[in-house]
Parts: C-alpha cells; structure tokens; sequence
C-alpha cells in the first residue's frame, strides 16, 4: 500500500481523493465535508479538523526549527574540526573508517536520506557529523584517546602499505626478463672496429706526412699534416665514446650511457673545425701574404699516393658498416647518415671522405705549384682544404646537436608500435605518443593507455571461483565484511592491472628489440 502511494502516478490520483472527495491524505478516512465546497475550502477544512493533518503540520514546524540549529553548530563543529570536514554529515562506512566506530554503535544515532552524488542511484543513508563526533567521545572516553588510535591505524597503513610496495617491487623485478644487452656493441665489434682501424691508418698517415712537410715545406703538405693528426685525436675520442657508451646502466644513469656516442662525436666535430680547419685556413692565409720558397714535391707525391689508398680503404669499411646499418633499420643510406644513426662510423666517413678530396687538392696544388714554381697555388690549397674541413666539421656538430636534444623516431614506426598495442584486447585506444631516438640504436617509447576495465574484470574473474564468491558474499552480515570483501578483490584487480602492463611492454621489447624503456601511462 505504501509502495502504491508514494509512486508519482499515485500521488496524483490520492491528490485528487483528497481534494474533490474531503479525504484525510493520512489516514484516507472520510468526512461530511460538503463536496460542493471549492478546493481551497476543502484543503484548509482537512488541515484544520484532521487529527493526522493538525500533527503533521505541528512535526514540521518542529523538525525545520531543528534543522537550522543543527546546521548552525553542524557548521561550526565541521569548522573546528580536527579533521577538516565541512560538511554536516557523513556516510556510515566513513563514520567507521574515521571515528573507529562499530555498526552497532551507529544504530542509535539519527539518520536521514540523502540525494546520492551518483546519477540514477538510489539516495544514500547519512548521520550527522555532530552526533558521530559525539558518539566517537564517549566510545574512546577523550579526544587524546581517539588522536592516538587514529595515529595508531595510520602507522599501521603506512606499513602495510610499504609491506605491499615491497612485494610488488619484488615480483616485478622477478618477472623482467634478465639481459646483458649492449647499445651496439663495444670497440671489438661494429662500428668499433671501424674506428680502431681508422685510428692506425690515420695515425700512420700522420707520421709520413710530418715527415714530408718537415721536408718539402709546402702549406698543402702542412695542412694535410694537420688534417691527419686532427683525425687521429678525434677518432681517438670516438673510441673513448663508444666504450663508455657499451656500458650497462647503474642507478646514477638509469637510461644507460648511449649518448656518450653523440657527445664524442660532438667534441670531435668542434676539433676538426678549430684544430683542422682553423689552422689550415689561417696557414693558407700566411703564404698568401708571406710566400716562401718552394722546393722539391718528389717525396711528398709519393707520400699523398699511399695515403690517398690508405684513406680510400678506410672510407669504404666505414661505408660498408653504414650501409649494414641502414639495411637493418629499414632506412635509405643518405637519410641514416643525415639521421646521424650510428653517430661514430658516420664521423669516420666524413672525415675520411674529407681526407680523400683533401689528397686530391693536395697533389692538384702542389703539382700546379712546381709546374708554374709559384708558392701562391700551393697556398691556395690549404685554403680549400680548410673550407673542405669547415664544411664536414658544420655537418658533424649540426646533425650531433639535434640527436643529443632528442629527436623522434621516424613517423611509421611510431604508426606500427600504437597499431600493435591497440591490437591488444586490454587497450581500447593510444594517446600522447611520444618515441625518442636516444641513440645506438635504443628507443624510449612513451604513450597513455586507455585501459579496457571490463575486460581486466572480466579476465580476473575468469581466474576465480564465482560460486565460492557468491556464498561469501552471502554470508556477510555487515559493512565491515563488505569492506573487506572489496578491498581483497580490488587490490588484486590493481595487482592484475600491473601485471598486464608488464606483459604488454616485454611484447612489445620482442618485437621491437631497439624499444629498451617503454613507459605506459594510464588514462
């Protein structure tokens, strides 16, 4: 009957019992009010001769005086309240959690029904905050009592909770996958080899030429010389970085020393402009203004002929190791040597190339030179072999630059690592991609995951028992139970969560073995 009343329909239909037939709302009994009476003559004769209307009304005054004194004190209580609540009530499992109360000992308290702050659910049970507060004083006896369990429990929190985190680091660190893996190798191997070898051609060609300029005195010669021992040292600080960047990470560098590569190829790129071409500018200049002599090139063309071959050696293994590179990321040979993907073997090609045109315009001037035995073609030169030097220096420092900045990955690999993710059955979709080219070939790859919730619950509940967690559920008989119930499965549903990440990043480490720090975020 209740339920029948208090519908909307039903409201209606009682609304015009009452007022057309001079029927009491509460207690539907009749009355010999006239029914020719207009309705506000039949409201204001029912409120003024029915017991029930005459009580009612009497209740409601009473309960509204009630309310606004309660919400004054509630107001100033909340204001001065230990815990900072501004609200004058509050839920039950609240109450427990903040006031250490049992469900008993909120049976007595007064309640009322609140609006539920979520849409399409039912109104929620409240207390007021001053009679939980008052409650919570006499249950622990003072306001000390209460501060000490409460500090009590939180110490108790704060180590459960470290207690987890520890176990959970644990776990995690057992289900990474072990590896030894190096950024490309250390100087034994790839690129090293490479270097190491340019390190004794050039170091070699170094000699002999000092030897020639000491003999001929030619400004070519000089800054040939020059060149060489330029590209001994710089290859000498390449070697340096790629054995600091073969090193594992440590706590200190957590993302490895990979850039190591780009800093060595940095500093040399600064050597060769300052030592190499600075010089061999400013030699060029002095015998323009203050030729010298020419003597005897006959040594000297022998001498740039062997370190025409030796340097034509080293710029082919140096192109051979490029184009492996190139072939093994998918990329065209210019735009891997442009990207500056293997930074050292790349400071290697160039220099050597430089090395061979500066062979080149070497013999051209010195031949020109004798032929017209004027030092001013000779001079000449070691200009051009400066700007040749200024020109590879400026591409070495400019493409280093933009890689130690951070640079992204090529636009299609990004495509195929979000494809491949959203082809998971956990993830609905990839936002915010971000996939950095940290180099040596290692990839950081950052992106936010809008995880599919239903699907996580699902595969969890897939793995338990429903019958059993319905007979559980069944036996609760209070909040503190229900509580208990959910805190177990939604943090094991959290644990599931973490696990599934981590699944889905060694997935991802398979197939793309350069991706070595994948950070997913959720949404």
């Amino acid at each position: 009957m209740s339920r029948w009343l208090f519908s909307s329909r039903s409201l209606r239909v009682v609304s015009v019992v009452v007022f057309e037939r001079g029927i009491c709302f509460h207690c539907l009994r009749g009355n010999v009010l006239p029914i020719s009476c207009n309705r506000g003559l039949r409201s204001n004769w029912i409120q003024s001769n029915c017991f029930h209307s005459q009580i009612l009304a009497l209740q409601k005054t009473e309960e509204k005086k009630t309310r606004l004194s309660l919400a004054n004190e509630g107001t100033a209580s909340g204001l001065s309240s230990k815990n900072g609540m501004e609200r004058n009530f509050i839920t039950p499992v609240r109450a427990m959690n903040d006031f250490f109360l049992k469900p008993s000992d909120l049976e007595l308290l007064r309640k009322t029904r609140r609006r539920s702050p979520y849409e399409s659910e039912p109104p929620i049970t409240v207390y007021w905050l001053k009679d939980v507060e008052a409650k919570a004083l006499e249950v622990w006896g003072s306001q000390e009592a209460l501060d000490r369990e409460r500090k009590k429990k939180t110490e108790e929190l704060k180590r459960y909770q470290q207690y987890i985190f520890s176990v959970k680091r644990v776990l995690k660190d057992m289900r990474k996958e072990p590896t030894n893996w190096s950024p490309q190798g250390g100087l034994m191997e790839g690129s090293g080899k490479v270097v190491l070898t340019a390190i004794l051609i050039n170091g070699s060609n170094f000699l002999f030429k000092l030897v020639a300029w000491l003999y001929t005195g030619s400004h070519s010669m000089f800054s040939e010389c020059l060149h060489s021992l330029a590209d001994t040292a710089n290859q000498l600080i390449l070697a340096y970085g790629i054995h600091k960047s073969s090193q594992q990470s440590n706590p200190d560098h957590p993302y490895g020393y990979s850039n190591m590569r780009y800093v060595a190829s940095l500093v040399s790129g600064v050597g060769i402009f300052c030592v190499g071409a600075g010089l061999s500018v400013y030699h060029g200049i002095t015998g323009i203004f203050n030729p010298d002599p020419i003597g005897s090139f006959y040594w000297a063309f022998f001498i740039l002929g062997g370190s025409l071959v030796s340097e034509s050696a080293t710029l082919l293994m140096a192109i051979n190791s490029l184009r492996k590179g190139a072939t093994n990321a998918d990329m065209p040979f210019w735009e891997y040597v442009k990207r500056g993907q293997d930074p050292s073997v790349n400071v290697v090609l160039l220099e050597d190339l430089a090395a061979v045109v500066g062979v080149v315009v070497a013999g051209s001037c010195m031949a020109v030179a004798s032929h017209l035995d004027s030092p001013l073609p000779d001079a000449v030169g070691s200009l051009l072999i400066g700007v040749v030097l200024g020109a590879v220096a400026s591409f070495i420092i400019y493409s280093n630059s933009a890689a130690l900045v951070g640079r992204s990955i090529p636009l299609s690999s990004i495509h195929q690592i979000n494809s491949e993710l959203e082809r998971d059955l956990m993830i609905r979709a990839v936002h915010d991609v971000k996939g950095i080219d940290m180099g040596s070939g290692l990839v950081r790859y950052k992106a936010e995951v809008d995880f599919d919730g239903r699907e996580l619950t699902r595969s969890y509940l897939d793995k338990q028992d429903l019958e059993m967690m319905l007979e559980e559920v069944r036996k609760m008989k209070n909040i503190n139970e229900m509580e208990a119930f959910l805190l177990k499965h939604g943090e094991n549903i959290v644990d599931l969560l973490g696990a599934e990440i981590d699944r889905i990043e060694n997935a991802l480490r398979k197939k793309h073995p350069e991706v070595r720090h994948c950070d997913l975020e959720l949404l």
